[in-house]
């Protein structure tokens, strides 16, 4: 059986509905917000696509200013009325990008991050989520998510573990600029 493991050249980051609206529910709030935001610079300076998705924008507001900054000009950020985020349209993103590794992030856990996994691990993807960019208004719920994600066969990681496993040598072109992001990540 093969290990799951994080590479450039395999990884697409999911930014699951980082939403003013949802935020005010959250108790650590900043720290998800700056832990995404990390998380897409991270992709842009590896070279690893992104896709961004937000529930219902009308009524949540759209993906918070502090996240949206750090979009790459190609990273698509769509739309959705579905809970789990892998709409027909992310589908096949996911697929036209040819990535069978995804790195997950986002609210809330245990409604659209859960499904949003669930549904990549029934597709035969490998799944990480990044538990220090995860956040749910109901704290209760989070461990629970977790452990069904990790059941389901996702697993759990931090930022800091996925930025150091994907680029593997501190040789990588990349690192000093990832070393910065690494600098910025607040202790949980």
């Amino acid at each position: 059986m093969a290990i799951p493991r994080l590479r450039i050249d395999d990884t697409l980051l999911l930014v699951v509905d980082v939403q003013g609206r949802l935020l005010p529910t959250l108790p650590d709030s900043e720290t998800l917000v700056s832990h995404c935001a990390i998380l897409l610079q991270m992709a842009q300076t590896l070279g690893i696509p992104a896709i961004v998705t937000e529930q219902y924008p009308k009524g949540l507001g759209p993906t918070v200013e502090e996240v949206a900054a750090h979009l790459g000009p190609d990273t698509p950020v769509l739309e959705k009325t579905r809970f789990g985020a892998i709409t027909p349209e992310v589908d096949a993103l996911v697929r036209e990008a040819a990535r069978n590794t995804i790195l997950v992030c986002g609210i809330e856990a245990h409604i659209c991050v859960l499904q949003s996994v669930l549904d990549l691990r029934a597709s035969g993807r490998d799944v990480f989520f990044c538990t220090d960019a995860i956040s749910a208004g109901q704290p209760g719920q989070i461990p629970h998510a977790f452990r069904r994600m990790e059941a389901a066969g996702a697993v759990p990681t931090g930022i800091l573990s996925a930025m150091y496993e994907l680029m593997a040598d501190k040789q990588h072109p990349a690192f000093a600029r990832c070393l910065a992001l690494a600098k910025a990540v607040r202790p949980s």
